[in-house]
């Protein structure tokens, strides 16, 4: 089997799948938080190489107080978790979204988490954390601007390596297979210039049922995409 070598997720569904159990919001988002260890480890395992996880978007910003208050109280505990397993599966973590806007203490464990993990040879795990893909491009375009006018960069010069430089994601391989959970078919803001030529794959299986079994079903339906031609297919107009 062609395992892709890059794995994007929208983690969609924890709300509704709570729900369904006659359980607040907060679990499922709780239960959600516990699933992403597991899908690093079967995902390691299956020869995945880096998997970037869409876990807090820039418009989760608008969802009631008590909710947000509640993901980042998730989120601080799963900076220290995510240290843990870490350093049990040897896991490069790092960090890609504003993180600006986010809390001292947040950002300080970030900073922690992505030191300790720097050199570790295992699965390559990226985290968008108050990350939109529109505001990653306007900051690269202003980090670019910037530039020019500092004499460091002519528009000659710009291409869309240069480009991809200055993105969130520099350094990481475009991903081969996108999969979004919970059975909505849109890419809400996630990774628009890196998912150019990427193959989606959607499932109405919420993100906290999602396990080992699913993401073989993924990487299956991706086995039958034809890409053998670089990055279209070999019959394809676009």
């Amino acid at each position: 089997m062609n395992v892709p070598r890059h794995v994007a997720i929208i983690l969609d569904g924890n709300g509704r799948w709570a729900k369904s159990k006659g359980m607040p919001r907060n679990y499922g988002h709780a239960q959600g938080s516990k699933n992403v260890e597991v899908i690093c480890e079967e995902a390691y395992k299956m020869g995945i190489q880096y998997l970037t996880v869409y876990a807090f978007s820039t418009e989760n910003w608008n969802r009631p107080k008590s909710e947000v208050d509640a993901l980042m109280k998730l989120l601080r505990d799963y900076m220290k978790t995510c240290l843990k397993t870490a350093e049990k599966n040897r896991m490069c973590v790092r960090v890609i979204g504003d993180k600006t806007g986010l809390d001292e203490d947040i950002r300080n464990r970030i900073e922690e988490l992505e030191q300790a993990t720097l050199h570790n040879d295992g699965l390559h795990f990226q985290i968008a954390l108050n990350y939109g893909s529109r505001d990653e491009i306007l900051r690269a375009v202003r980090a670019m601007v910037k530039d020019g006018a500092d004499g460091k960069l002519t528009p000659e010069q710009i291409t869309e390596d240069v480009f991809s430089g200055y993105l969130d994601t520099n350094g990481i391989p475009e991903p081969d297979l996108l999969i979004r959970t919970s059975g909505e078919e849109r890419i809400s803001n996630f990774l628009l210039w890196q998912l150019a030529y990427t193959e989606f794959y959607f499932t109405d299986v919420p993100w906290p049922a999602f396990n080992k079994a699913e993401l073989m079903k993924a990487v299956e339906a991706y086995n039958l995409r034809d890409r053998r031609y670089g990055k279209i297919k070999e019959d394809a107009d676009v």
